[in-house]
C-alpha cells in the first residue's frame, strides 16, 4: 500500500501574485493523480500535529519564534531570506510538516510500505536557524528525525534530485553519520552551495555526497550519479528508511532550472530508490514550476511509488 498525504491547508501559503512557488502547484498534481487513477488506489492519510518539541528536533527555538511572529505580523518575506509568506505562512508549513510525520508513522509503522506528501511550502533549504529559499520549515528533516525519535530507525537515506541544492537539509545533518544526504543539482546555481568536496564532518564526514552538474544534464549525467556513486555507497551505509527530496524542477522545460529530466526518468530513479531499505520510501515534494510539467512529473514518479 502507497499512502498519499495531500492536505488543502497547503494551499493557504500564498506567496504573492506572480511567485512562480503559487498556490496552483497543489491542485495541479493532486488533479493529475485523480486523472490517472491514482489517488484511488492510495491510502488517504491526515497530516499529524507537529508540536513545537518536534520543530525543536531540527529548528532553533529563536528562530521558530522569529519566523512564528513575523508571519503573523503580517510581512511579505522572511527577515531571514528569500521566502515570501501571508499570515497563514505558518498554519500551512506546520502542516507541510506533519505531513510528512503523518507518512513516517504510516511507514514505520507497518500501515503502508511507501508514501507521498503533496506538500507546500517546501523545505530543503530551511536550515536549523533560517528560512530561505521559498522554505520556511524543513519537511524532510524534520521527517528524518522523527523516524529515529518515535520508531528507532537507525540509519536514514535522503535523496534530493531538486534542481538545486537542498543546503538546509546538508547544513542540518553535515556532522551527522546516522543520515546520509545524497543530491544531483545544477552548479553554478541556487543556493550556491554542494560542491563535491562537502561530504561531512566529524563523525559525519562521509555521510554527504554531493554530485553537482552543469546546465543541460539530464538522464545520463543524472543516472551515472546515482548507479556509479549512491548506489556503491548505499552498499555501505545500509540504510534503514529512503526519503526522497522530490523536486520536479529538475524536470526539461521548468523555468527555474537547466535540467533536461523527463517523466520517465522519474519513474526510473524512484524504481531505483525503492530498491534500497526493503522499498520503505517516503517522498515529499519541494520544487517545480511548470505546472503542466510538475504535474505529469508528479504523477510518473507517484506511479512508480505504486509499482
Amino acid at each position: 500500500m502507497t499512502a498519499l498525504i495531500a492536505d488543502p491547508l497547503c494551499k493557504q501559503h500564498d506567496p504573492g501574485p506572480g511567485h512562480p512557488e503559487q498556490v496552483r502547484r497543489f491542485d495541479a498534481v493532486l488533479d493529475a493523480l485523480t486523472a490517472a487513477g491514482h489517488v484511488e488506489k492510495m491510502q488517504r492519510l491526515n497530516p499529524r500535529d507537529i508540536t513545537r518539541d518536534d520543530l525543536l528536533l531540527v529548528h532553533e527555538a529563536p528562530y521558530l519564534q522569529r519566523a512564528e511572529e513575523e508571519i503573523h505580523q503580517g510581512r511579505a518575506t522572511l527577515s531571514t531570506g528569500d521566502t515570501d509568506i501571508c499570515t497563514d505562512s505558518w498554519d500551512a508549513a506546520r502542516k507541510a510538516a506533519g505531513s510528512g510525520l503523518a507518512a513516517i508513522d504510516a511507514v514505520c509503522g507497518g500501515k503502508a510500505e511507501r508514501a507521498f506528501c503533496l506538500v507546500r511550502p517546501p523545505g530543503h533549504h530551511a536550515s536549523a536557524a533560517r528560512g530561505m529559499g521559498f522554505c520556511v520549515l524543513n519537511n524532510i528533516a524534520l521527517a528524518a528525525r522523527h523516524a529515529q525519535r518515535r520508531h528507532n530507525v537507525g540509519r536514514v537515506l535522503i535523496v534530493d534530485w531538486d534542481v538545486h541544492h537542498g543546503n538546509g537539509t546538508q547544513d542540518i545533518f553535515y556532522e551527522d553519520d546516522t543520515v546520509f544526504f545524497f543530491s544531483t543539482h545544477q552548479h553554478p546555481w541556487y543556493p550556491g552551495t554542494g560542491l563535491a568536496h562537502e561530504t561531512g564532518a566529524g563523525v559525519g564526514r562521509g555521510a554527504t555526497l554531493n554530485c553537482p552538474l552543469p546546465a543541460g544534464s539530464g538522464h545520463a549525467e543524472i543516472f551515472a550519479a546515482f548507479t556509479d556513486q549512491l548506489l556503491p555507497a548505499m552498499e555501505k551505509f545500509r540504510p534503514e528508511l529512503v526519503l526522497i527530496s522530490a523536486g520536479f524542477d529538475s524536470r526539461i522545460e521548468d523555468p527555474l532550472g537547466q535540467f533536461r529530466l523527463t517523466d520517465d526518468d522519474f519513474a526510473g530513479l524512484t524504481r531505483l530508490v525503492c530498491g534500497l531499505a526493503k522499498g520503505r520510501v517516503v517522498s515529499l515534494l519541494e520544487g517545480g514550476y511548470n505546472l503542466r510539467g510538475l504535474a505529469s512529473a508528479a504523477t510518473a514518479h507517484v506511479g512508480a511509488l505504486l509499482g
